[in-house]
């Protein structure tokens, strides 16, 4: 039904995602990265980069497609039924490709951009440190000018991609007297600079994705290597929120789709009292409220697309997709465990495997906590800072009491 919102172009776009994830993703790639026998998929990201389904709203210069969110939307959906792992690994070119493409230099795209779409280079993002995760700004990564260089010193923490990564995109604190959002740098870190990576967490979900701690110990990387201006980074976060958050909520849908579509078949073949349990209001009024919720967020999500694509501000509209697509994915996938019962606590199918992964998504890309305080500040910005467009239906009460409406 939202084939109706995807030009030709985009929709054959969606298409050959669909048929990539169809035919070229192993099954035993899935299991291998839920057991922690696989690190990194680097294959996988080869693969995609070869197919040139990687950053497909940059321009094809550097190795893009020149389309927009609305096409990255259709695909992201598309690759989220594999999990949030593989969802993010394909994503990953196109949050860190965001600041090369808009704050970086030439030089930086052809050295990093290039070859991250091409599959060639593998990039992670380093945000979250072991003293904070929504505290961003707090953070005590350093980073000190030394001629040609700069000295970094610190440790970033849950860096998806860390086991794989050739580079990092990493904000560091350069100006450490400044207001908290003048005080940090993006910088480009290159593994080989002497990185130091630990496998150190046991994860619930998102296994195989590479997920570590990375470590500078007086890492010097030149100075060419910075993104934007110095003291910087605030800007250049802000904006990298947009495809972090994106391609969360995106990547939710697939996952929130590959549940329901399971169940759903389930509940057609199962039998119980000698009927099939669709038949059965408890087991079909959860399908059709997973469905209602899948097609509310994505109906959110490519509202969302167009605002970005438009060039208009859709800070509150972003902050919604990611919030309402993760938490429809978390609650969708809990009704398909619900009406399998006991075999989908199993692994004899999927569902369990996704359960795991949707949990993570109301937590990365800023939890979901972080997404209500950014839309209720905006909605309260929207609406009081601005003179009423539409009817005060204030003044429609039946009551004619101005003396009673009192706020001290």
């Amino acid at each position: 039904m939202f084939d109706v919102l995807l030009s030709e172009k985009e929709l054959r776009l969606r298409d050959e995602v669909r048929a990539f994830v169809r035919e070229r993703v192993p099954r035993q790639l899935l299991k291998d990265m839920d057991a922690d026998k696989v690190q990194y998929p680097r294959d996988y990201v080869r693969a995609l980069g070869e197919a040139n389904l990687l950053g497909v709203r940059f321009p094809t210069e550097w190795g893009g497609r020149g389309m927009g969110w609305t096409a990255e939307m259709a695909a992201l959906e598309e690759v989220g039924v594999l999990g949030s792992a593989l969802a993010c690994a394909f994503a990953m070119p196109s949050i860190v490709g965001e600041a090369l493409h808009l704050f970086g230099t030439d030089e930086h795209k052809e050295q990093y951009l290039k070859p991250l779409l091409k599959g060639a280079l593998v990039a992670a993002e380093a945000l979250t440190e072991p003293r904070g995760g929504s505290d961003f700004f707090g953070a005590t990564t350093t980073a000190v000018r030394d001629g040609e260089h700069f000295v970094l010193n610190g440790a970033k923490r849950f860096v998806v991609g860390a086991e794989g990564a050739d580079v990092f995109l990493v904000y560091a604190k350069t100006d450490p007297k400044a207001k908290p959002h003048r005080s940090l740098s993006v910088f480009l870190v290159e593994r080989a600079f002497g990185v130091e990576v630990q496998h150190v967490y046991g994860l619930m979900g998102t296994r195989g994705g590479g997920t570590g701690r990375i470590v500078f110990r007086d890492t010097r990387v030149p100075a060419r290597n910075l993104v934007g201006p110095l003291h910087g980074g605030g800007d250049i976060f802000n904006r990298m929120m947009v495809p972090e958050r994106m391609t969360s909520a995106g990547g939710a849908l697939g996952t929130a789709r590959a549940a329901l579509e399971v169940a759903t078949r389930y509940s057609h073949k199962r039998k119980a009292f000698g009927r099939a349990i669709r038949e059965f209001e408890g087991v079909s009024f959860k399908v059709a409220d997973s469905v209602s919720l899948l097609d509310s967020a994505r109906s959110l999500c490519y509202v969302a697309a167009r605002h970005v694509d438009a060039g208009l501000d859709a800070r509150r509209l972003v902050s919604e997709s990611k919030k309402v697509a993760t938490e429809a994915a978390w609650t969708v996938v809990n009704h398909a465990m619900q009406v399998m019962g006991g075999i989908g606590y199993t692994n004899v199918y999927p569902i369990e495997r996704l359960l795991r992964d949707a949990r993570l998504m109301m937590i990365w890309t800023g939890s979901n906590e972080i997404m209500s305080l950014l839309i209720q500040h905006e909605y309260y910005r929207e609406l009081l800072e601005s003179a009423p467009k539409t009817r005060d239906v204030e003044g429609d009460a039946a009551a004619d009491a101005e003396s009673e409406k009192v706020y001290e």
